[in-house]
């Protein structure tokens, strides 16, 4: 097997793929994050080069490069790297802004270098049956779907996972971080979102764990209904509602599938109508989706064998020399989605649509279109990241976070 050497940026979640590298033939070379104590302490730990600086880590003897920096940052850090020769997994978010997502669609053509969009929940077991499912052809054609990625948490938590008053997790909009939710609706079927309406659950002051003990000023969840490609409709839904949850449904023309969402959530539902399936087929089954031997070791790897495969998947089309499945395309798409979702929000719930950047035409629409909400960038015109306007933190927020960040170590503001 080709060792392929690949160095991963961001030393918090990007711990799991610098040290899941191996699993699948390659060799973790070099990290690099600017919170140098954990960096230093993680590059010592796997024995490899540490760098505080980007540039000089991508000047570092490597093939690959894994983006596991901040959810904002990751285009203009991809473009870079392919720039300098890399291939790129980028996790999260493809882009931040429209032009973002135009600038990496042509980085990634004129590189021709790899790039895999490390969007993990496609590959959960689950949904990777409900693909195989629908390839063959059983199910018939896509009508509406539903995702879901509800993911409430303490305070104590939100804040060890958000330190700063400015780290993106404590301003980012309710629609932005959609993709768990849509990602897996368009690996099983195959389609692309064309356009969006987005509705937001707004900033609630009253609530004690998301608002009085952290700094956190965007909404608590967003529900957006997107129309794909194939005229089907699907529903997302993420957020910070309480019920945590994670569930994919998607209505066929022969059937339903979907995981459940009591009891173990792994196992795949799957319901024909009497008049749908044949003789010997039951109208419902409901299975455990067994995974290939090989891949056993892939749930020990994290995110119900997601993160083994966005990885395995990754190394197999640089040794391939082909674009993967989740490629820049899919990735910008369903990135564009949430940012096309706020804007619908803001006009509460407008259809906006979201442009096809495999077409040069539908790039230059929007080549120079920055809107954003990132309060370090504002400008006039652009949003604010609650759409009640401007939301302050509360000062027993900020002692309460703060507490939290010196308990770990963070020295930051």
């Amino acid at each position: 097997m080709q060792k392929i050497r690949v160095g991963v940026i961001g030393v918090g979640r990007g711990s799991g793929f610098a040290r899941g590298a191996e699993h699948v033939g390659m060799e973790l070379v070099a990290l690099c994050d600017t919170w140098e104590e954990r960096l230093r302490k993680l590059g010592k730990n796997l024995g490899v080069a540490a760098y505080t600086d980007y540039d000089k880590f991508l000047e570092h003897d490597m093939d690959a490069v894994v983006l596991a920096n901040y959810f904002h940052q990751h285009a203009p850090f991809a473009i870079k790297a392919l720039e300098a020769g890399k291939h790129v997994m980028s996790e999260t978010s493809a882009c931040f802004t429209l032009a973002e997502g135009v600038a990496l669609v042509e980085a990634v053509e004129k590189s021709g270098k790899v790039y895999m969009f490390a969007e993990n929940y496609p590959y959960m077991l689950f949904n990777q049956e409900m693909r195989k499912l629908y390839q063959s052809g059983a199910m018939g054609e896509f009508k509406y779907g539903e995702g879901e990625y509800v993911h409430p948490m303490s305070a104590d938590n939100y804040n060890r996972i958000s330190p700063g008053i400015n780290h993106w997790r404590n301003w980012i909009p309710a629609t932005y971080y959609n993709t768990h939710s849509l990602a897996p609706i368009m690996f099983i079927t195959d389609t692309l979102p064309v356009r969006v309406n987005g509705f937001v659950v707004p900033y609630d002051p009253g609530d004690h764990v998301h608002f009085g003990k952290t700094v956190r000023r965007s909404d608590l969840a967003s529900a957006m209904m997107v129309r794909m490609d194939n005229g089907a409709v699907a529903k997302l839904l993420k957020g910070s509602l309480r019920g945590h949850g994670v569930w994919v449904r998607i209505h066929c023309s022969k059937g339903l599938m979907e995981n459940l969402r009591h009891g173990s959530r792994g196992m795949v539902r799957v319901r024909k109508e009497p008049f749908d399936k044949s003789d010997n087929e039951p109208e419902e089954q409901i299975y455990e989706p067994k995974l290939p031997e090989e891949h056993i070791r892939a749930i020990k790897a994290g995110h119900g064998g997601g993160d083994y495969f966005v990885t395995y998947h990754f190394a197999e089309a640089i040794r391939k020399g082909e674009q993967p499945y989740l490629d820049v395309y899919r990735g910008v798409s369903m990135s564009i989605v949430g940012i096309q979702g706020y804007r619908s929000a803001l006009q509460d719930g407008a259809p906006v649509e979201i442009p096809d950047f495999r077409k040069v035409e539908e790039r230059d629409k929007y080549r120079n279109d920055d809107w954003n909400p990132d309060p370090t960038r504002r400008k006039e015109g652009y949003p604010f990241p609650s759409i009640t306007g401007e939301v302050k933190p509360t000062e027993e927020g900020l002692v309460y976070a703060r507490k939290i960040w010196n308990d770990m170590g963070y020295e930051g503001k």
